[in-house]
């Protein structure tokens, strides 16, 4: 198994979609890449993400990007749907370089690529979030989400 970090925005949708996809193991909302080592007090720098747990037999890094590309506006700074901030910026990270290698390459191959604001970065730390936040559209199914009911449903 291996470990991808996936940021679109508010992450309740993101883990959602996610552990709808084949070969997709498990998946854990959190926070990545901040400055502290408390989800106490404010984000520090960190990002919403999903720690996304996959079967490289069955899906990669390239697939899993293309997932990803279905439900974010790749072109957008800091915001995705009605979630604005630095929190909410897209992103893939992993301790990986292959991982980060091949996600880079997956953004090369996009049109306009130049302007394709998905941070691409080396996994600094991570911090799971608490277990309220845990799979929260499973049982909040009517909460808001930037990802249409009709993509959350594709894979699964």
């Amino acid at each position: 198994m291996e470990t991808l970090y996936l940021a679109g925005g508010c992450l309740w949708g993101v883990q959602a979609f996610v552990k709808t996809l084949p070969g997709v193991v498990t998946t854990e909302a959190g926070r990545a890449n901040g400055e502290t080592q408390t989800l106490d007090g404010p984000y520090d720098g960190y990002v919403e993400c999903v720690k996304t747990t996959f079967d490289p037999s069955q899906v990669d890094v390239t697939a899993l990007m293309g997932y990803l590309f279905e439900i974010i506006d790749p072109y957008s700074i800091n915001q995705q749907g009605e979630d604005i901030g630095p929190k909410y910026r897209t992103g893939v990270y992993s301790d990986q370089p292959k991982h980060l290698d091949e996600a880079r390459q997956f953004i090369h191959q996009c049109p306009d690529a130049d302007r394709i604001a998905v941070e691409v970065k080396p996994l600094t730390n991570y911090i799971p979030s608490a277990t309220i936040h845990q799979d929260n559209l499973d049982k909040y199914p009517n909460d808001y989400c930037h990802i249409p009911v009709a993509l959350m449903k594709k894979y699964s």
